[in-house]
């Protein structure tokens, strides 16, 4: 599942664009050297700067651990190299793998006293709030948590958004060729048959949420009708985007994107026609070994240098303003925010939409094998 900035991160590809995660907040440019905050800001949240928290994470080792949700192990690597560039003498690991495998690979840890990440970051929203009701997650509010969008933090500070994801289609302009965008609606049309890529719906809870706002709009008929669009479905929200930047096809189904993009594909979030979009959750876990660098992290992400510079324009702040063009997030009902997390809640209703979607699509395709199994330390 997700990323931070995908799976959830739009990644660039071979013509520089940026594409689908997972994702999931991450910039790849490094933050500037000031203050996360300034002396006597809100009360309960961290004082320190950067830098103060910095020399603190040094102190007590220099460590640590990231396991972000995403589509390929490298998805990330722009994440890992601002914050190494910025903090240099910390010793990071990011792991990136779909945050379903990453959530059962952290519960396994607990249940055997193996705990290996200090920070986890994922799609898996349902998983924050079970954990926070275990004792799992440790109370923190970084600087500028006061800041956030309130559906995207919560009240106890046990978790907080880094970043501002959403799922739509996308197309080639120029293959399109027509004055009036596509919207979903459109999909359907016979003269798109075999020019479509899409990530398997019942493989990804986040793709699997757009289907289902795309069933409740257009009807059972709409998605018998896609399903005979001779799809190429695969496994991965950066499928899509891979396929239409690439030129092997002309439309992409489930994966993020930039509605502010200058690249030559067209990020669809139409009025009146529904996508997706949630605030990818962050915690630093209560057992964590490296509690202060695990800190630093999270306020670096949530520092307004770095949700400047978010790929898609989005932010998770309400002081952030997003270019010109676009909206803050959670003014587009069509991308309902809200009902994301109401969704991946009811776990019954999830499964049940699954298979219903592996009956119109076919059986996903790909080695269900996570790439990376951490089950224990030194995996």
């Amino acid at each position: 599942m997700s990323s931070f900035l995908s799976r959830r991160r739009v990644l660039a590809t071979g013509a520089g664009a940026a594409l689908g995660v997972g994702a999931v907040t991450t910039n790849s440019a490094p933050a500037s050297a000031s203050p996360v905050t300034s002396r006597g800001t809100t009360r309960g949240e961290e004082r320190r700067t950067l830098d103060e928290l910095y020399r603190t994470a040094l102190a007590e080792g220099g460590k640590l651990v990231v396991y972000a949700g995403g589509d390929t192990p490298t998805q990330q690597d722009g994440t890992k190299a601002a914050f190494r560039a910025r903090f240099p003498d910390i010793d990071l690991t990011l792991v990136v793998d779909y945050s379903k495998y990453h959530d059962v690979r952290v519960d396994n840890q607990f249940a055997t006293d193996t705990l290996v990440p200090d920070v986890v970051q994922f799609q898996t929203l349902q998983d924050f709030d079970r954990w926070k009701a275990q004792g799992r997650l440790l109370h923190y509010r970084p600087a500028g948590f006061s800041k956030v969008y309130d559906r995207f933090k919560d009240p106890q500070g046990a978790w907080v958004a880094t970043g501002a994801i959403a799922f739509s289609f996308m197309y080639d302009t120029a293959k399109v060729g027509s004055k009036t965008p596509l919207t979903p609606r459109d999909l359907v049309d016979p003269k798109w048959k075999g020019q479509i890529a899409s990530s398997f719906p019942h493989d990804d809870d986040a793709v699997l949420y757009l289907f289902t706002l795309y069933a409740r709009k257009y009807g059972w008929d709409w998605v018998a009708r896609f399903a005979a669009q001779d799809v190429r479905f695969a496994r991965g929200s950066n499928s899509p985007g891979d396929a239409v930047f690439g030129g092997q096809k002309t439309i992409g189904v489930g994966t993020a994107g930039s509605a502010v993009s200058t690249s030559p594909v067209t990020f669809a979030i139409g009025a009146g026609h529904p996508f997706m979009a949630w605030g990818q959750r962050t915690a630093v876990l209560k057992q964590a070994k490296n509690t202060t660098a695990a800190k630093l992290f999270l306020n670096w992400q949530l520092s307004k240098e770095m949700q400047n510079g978010s790929f898609n324009g989005w932010s998770v702040r309400t002081d952030v303003t997003p270019p010109a063009g676009l909206k803050p997030i959670w003014e587009y009902p069509d991308a309902h925010v809200d009902g994301f997390p109401r969704f991946m809640s009811d776990r019954a209703e999830v499964e049940r939409w699954k298979q219903t979607f592996a009956l119109y699509f076919g059986e996903v395709k790909g080695d269900p094998t996570p790439g990376w199994l951490g089950l224990h330390p030194g995996a």
